[in-house]
């Protein structure tokens, strides 16, 4: 009898549990594309630059808390207020191609207020000799 007790008291604990977690209001980033790729641009151009949108799919609202870039060659700049739910954003990415002749695959880092994600998003493409 104990152990019959024990056992639906245990169900009607992790109900609860469960339920209390889908009431739970989250936001979820979706990016409409996670890789840009340049092709070949030309070491003269002096920058190029590609945007990521996305969509806050969650029941909250996103939040950019800051984006990292691979390195000093990339420059972010991103969407700052609080993106309410079903509303977009996007990140601008900047590549400077002055003496940098070659292939690159920069990769740039979104953290937000999504719990338990980073985002990550790239940049690839050749730079060719002026």
């Amino acid at each position: 009898m104990k152990k019959v007790v024990f056992i639906l008291f245990a169900l009607i604990l992790s109900t609860g549990f469960i339920l209390a977690q889908e009431g739970k209001k989250v936001p979820k980033a979706v990016f409409t594309e996670t890789v840009h790729e340049f092709g070949k641009v030309s070491e003269d151009a002096g920058t190029v630059s590609c945007e990521f949108k996305f969509k806050n799919a969650g029941t909250a609202p996103l939040i950019i808390q800051s984006v990292k870039t691979s390195c000093g060659c990339t420059t972010p700049n991103y969407t700052k207020e609080p993106i309410l739910p079903g509303k977009e954003g996007s990140i601008k990415v900047t590549y400077s191609t002055v003496g940098r002749v070659g292939t690159f695959n920069k990769e740039v880092t979104i953290f937000t207020n999504v719990p338990d994600s980073i985002y990550k998003v790239n940049i690839k493409g050749e730079v060719i000799r002026k």
